[in-house]
C-alpha cells in the first residue's frame, strides 16, 4: 500500500516498521490530525542500552511530525518481569531498586524528546501510579472476561515456553494482562491510540490493542519495530565487553562514540537512517561510498548519535582526544600526566593502570603490555610483539625484552593494534 501520513512515510523509509495491526487504518488516522502514541520501558537496570534507541527514535520522529508521545516507566510491571522469549523467570527486583532505576533512566529521555504541558509535548508516566491501585478481584470481574486463556496460549512467547517444558509462572502470565490494562488506561485518560515496541513485544502489544477494542469499543493500533541485528548477525547493542549503555556513568562518552565508529560497513547507511535526524536525501547521497571512503561516514554516524545521546559538548573533547592519542605520532604529541589530570575524556577513553614505581624497575616491553591490560599473559604479550602489534609511546616495539625508560612525567602509552590503547601511570 502507498502510505500518505508524514510519520509513516518517513518511518517506513528509515526502516522502522516491522508489523502493524492495521497500517492502512493507522495511516488514515495520522493523516487526519494529531494522535497520541506510547512506548513502555521496564526499569530492570540503571540504564537503557542502544537496543532501546529504536522505539525511542520512533517516538522522536513521531513528535517531530506533530504527534504526541507518551513514555511509560514500568514501575509496576518490572516487579513481575516480561516472559517474552525468556527461558526462565527474571530475577525479582525490590521496590527500592525499581525506583532507583527509574530515577537513573528518566534523564536520558530529555535528550530525545521535548517534555511539557499541552500540544505535542511528551509526557512521562509510571504505570505503578494506576496498577498499584487496582483491586485484584475488581480487575478480574471487570476485565477478566475480555482476555481468554485460549488466546494467550496462541502467542509464540507462551507457546515456546510450554513446548520446551519450561515453567511459566502465574506471576509472569499476568504480565500480559497488566500491559494490556496500561493501554486501556492510556486510551481512556489520554486518548492514546497507538502502542510502539520491538518485534519481540508483538503479542503483548496486539493483545493490548484488542483489549482496548473489547473493553472500550474503540480502535487502537499496534506497531512494532524490527529486532535489530548487525550485518554479521550479532544482536544490536552488545559487545564483547557487555551492553552499550546510554547513561554516561556506565559507559564513557568516548567508548560510546567508538561503538558507533566501529559499525560494520554494511550497516552504516541503515544506522544513519534509524539513529540520526539527518535528512534522508543527505544519507542517500552517501550510499554509494565503499571501503575506506566509509570511514568518514562512520565518524559522521558516531558524531551524530553521540551528540544526540550525550550532548553536543561531548564531541569536542572526544575529537581532541582522538587527535592527540590515536592519530598523531610520538613526535607530534606526547601524553603527559597533566594531560590526564585535565582531560576527563582522556581519563575515561583509555584504560589507565596505576603501578608503583618499585614494581617498574627493569620494566620490560612484554611486561608493560600485560600490566597495561592489553594481554592476559607474558606469552600473549610476546606473541603480539613478535607480530609487530605493539607500540610503546607510539613506536613499534621490535624487541620483546626491551627495557623501558621511565619518562619524567611517569606516564607510558601502550597500544595493541589500531584500536586498543592504554596508559601506565607510575605512582611513587
Amino acid at each position: 500500500m502507498t502510505l500518505i501520513s508524514d510519520f509513516l512515510v518517513e518511518a517506513q523509509a528509515r526502516g522502522f516498521i516491522h508489523q502493524s495491526s492495521d497500517l492502512e487504518g493507522l495511516d488514515a488516522a495520522m493523516s487526519q490530525g494529531r494522535i497520541v502514541a506510547y512506548a513502555g520501558f521496564d526499569p530492570t537496570a540503571t540504564s537503557l542500552h542502544v537496543g532501546h534507541m529504536v522505539p525511542i527514535m520512533l517516538l522522536r520522529l513521531l513528535q517531530r511530525k506533530g504527534h504526541k508521545p507518551i513514555v511509560i516507566m514500568g514501575g509496576a510491571t518490572a516487579c513481575i518481569g516480561d516472559p517474552s522469549f525468556k527461558n526462565e523467570m527474571r530475577k525479582m527486583l525490590s521496590d527500592e531498586q525499581i525506583k532507583e532505576n527509574i530515577a537513573s533512566i528518566q534523564s536520558v529521555f530529555q535528550q530525545f524528546l521535548q517534555f511539557g504541558p499541552g500540544g505535542n509535548n511528551a509526557i512521562m508516566l509510571d504505570n505503578a501510579d494506576w496498577l498499584n491501585k487496582l483491586a485484584y478481584l475488581d480487575f478480574l470481574r471487570d476485565f477478566g472476561t475480555h482476555i481468554t486463556v485460549n488466546r494467550l496460549l496462541t502467542f509464540d512467547t507462551i507457546k515456546t515456553r510450554l513446548e520446551n517444558n519450561l515453567p511459566l509462572s502465574f506471576l509472569e502470565f499476568n504480565y500480559m494482562l497488566f500491559q494490556a490494562y496500561d493501554y486501556y488506561h492510556l486510551n481512556k485518560n489520554f486518548n492514546c491510540v497507538l502502542q510502539i515496541g520491538g518485534s519481540d513485544q508483538w503479542a503483548n502489544i496486539l493483545n493490548g490493542a484488542e483489549f482496548v477494542r473489547r473493553t472500550s469499543q474503540k480502535t487502537a493500533y499496534a506497531l512494532t519495530t524490527p529486532l535489530l541485528t548487525t550485518a554479521s548477525g550479532a544482536k544490536m547493542g552488545k559487545t564483547e565487553n557487555g551492553a552499550v549503555w546510554l547513561n554516561p556513568d556506565l559507559m564513557s562518552d568516548y567508548d560510546f562514540w567508538q561503538f558507533w565508529r566501529n559499525t560494520e560497513d554494511d550497516d552504516v547507511i541503515r544506522f544513519l537512517k534509524m539513529f540520526t535526524d539527518l535528512p534522508l536525501s543527505e544519507i542517500d547521497a552517501l550510499s554509494h561510498l565503499k571501503g575506506q571512503e566509509l570511514n568518514t561516514v562512520k565518524k559522521l554516524l558516531a558524531d551524530e548519535v553521540t551528540k544526540l545521546v550525550r550532548g553536543d559538548q561531548s564531541i569536542a573533547g572526544i575529537h581532541e582526544t582522538i587527535s592527540k592519542v590515536f592519530e598523531q605520532d610520538a613526535q607530534a604529541y606526547t601524553i603527559t600526566g597533566s594531560d590526564i589530570a585535565g582531560n576527563p575524556i582522556l581519563q575515561t577513553s583509555l584504560s589507565i593502570k596505576d603501578i608503583a614505581m618499585a614494581d617498574c624497575e627493569g620494566l620490560q616491553a612484554f611486561t608493560a603490555v600485560v600490566k597495561a591490560g592489553l594481554a592476559e599473559s607474558n606469552g600473549d604479550a610476546r606473541r603480539l610483539i613478535r607480530g609487530k602489534g605493539i607500540k610503546i609511546q607510539d613506536i613499534v616495539v621490535e624487541d620483546e625484552n626491551l627495557q623501558i625508560t621511565i619518562p619524567s612525567d611517569r606516564v607510558i602509552k601502550v597500544s595493541a593494534g589500531k584500536k586498543r590503547n592504554a596508559l601506565i601511570r607510575i605512582v611513587v
